[in-house]
């Protein structure tokens, strides 16, 4: 792992990813943020040695080096999930990739389900904890060690200080922000009844398919992560309609600008 981490942060140094300071991990649907970001250099996933390459259609694939309020930033324009066939290691080699490139913080939005009904489709929540049903870990490898604490604390796995920050900002900019737990589940299907109805009595406030294997390695790293759900559908198991993947893609879109002034003022300040 540690040659593989090197050969693919050498590969990235010579296309000019130059002293990165932030990580920005973009979910399903959410792309305006770069319009704000005056870009240097981007790659596309499959150019990159040792990387997976997305295959969900609305997942670009481009790692995408520039600037963002002053900041060098790195961008992850499409993510990848278990779903695609990937394993956790694969997933979350990306913050491995930007961790050793040298950014400082790292900042992931997803898409996701409100399973809490006092939440609605359209709003945002912040996340402040988290439930792994993934079924596995991405730190369950031989080796693991060398990279960071096996036994990675989770306590709290969400940065308290730039969390604050972002109520702050949300405040102060009149975004209705929720703050909440995020389960993440394998997929592809969605939820039945009956697993809605499991989701909220263990204590999710949303549901998604992603975030958590980027926040655990993060968490190993030592590198302080926050992470913003759009919530693009709401989850009532009394009132279910069947899914409808581009009215979620396209409540991501609406939702997105509140998103953008979250990260863009938040990284003002680090």
């Amino acid at each position: 792992m540690i040659k593989i981490i090197q050969e693919t942060t050498e590969y990235l140094q010579k296309k000019g990813f130059d002293n990165p300071e932030i990580g920005i991990i973009l979910g399903t649907g959410l792309g305006q943020l770069l319009d704000s970001v005056t870009i240097i250099k981007e790659v596309s996933y499959n150019h990159i040695p040792n990387f997976p390459t997305a295959t969900v259609e609305f997942h670009t694939g481009k790692l995408i080096y520039g600037t963002l309020e002053g900041k060098n930033v790195i961008v992850m324009q499409g993510r990848f999930h278990l779903y695609e066939g990937y394993s956790l290691t694969d997933v979350t080699f990306p913050v491995r990739i930007m961790h050793a490139l040298g950014i400082k913080k790292l900042l992931v939005s997803n898409a996701a389900g409100a399973v809490n009904l006092n939440f609605k489709k359209g709003e945002l929540m912040l996340i402040d904890d988290h439930i792994n049903l993934q079924g596995g870990s991405p730190l369950a490898f031989k080796g693991v060690e060398k990279l960071g604490e096996r036994f990675t604390d989770m306590s709290a796995p969400y940065d308290p200080t730039m969390n604050a920050s972002i109520e702050k900002i949300a405040t102060a900019n009149g975004v209705n922000l929720h703050k909440g737990v995020y389960a993440s589940v394998v997929g592809p299907q969605l939820e039945t009844r009956a697993e809605y109805r499991y989701l909220k009595i263990i204590g999710a406030d949303a549901v998604g398919m992603s975030t958590v294997p980027e926040i655990i390695v993060a968490n190993h790293l030592n590198l302080p992560v926050s992470a913003v759900s759009v919530l693009t559908d709401e989850c009532g198991p009394d009132h279910l309609d069947p899914v409808d993947i581009p009215e979620i893609i396209a409540m991501a879109g609406k939702a997105e600008p509140d998103l953008i002034t979250l990260f863009t003022e938040l990284i003002k300040t680090l």
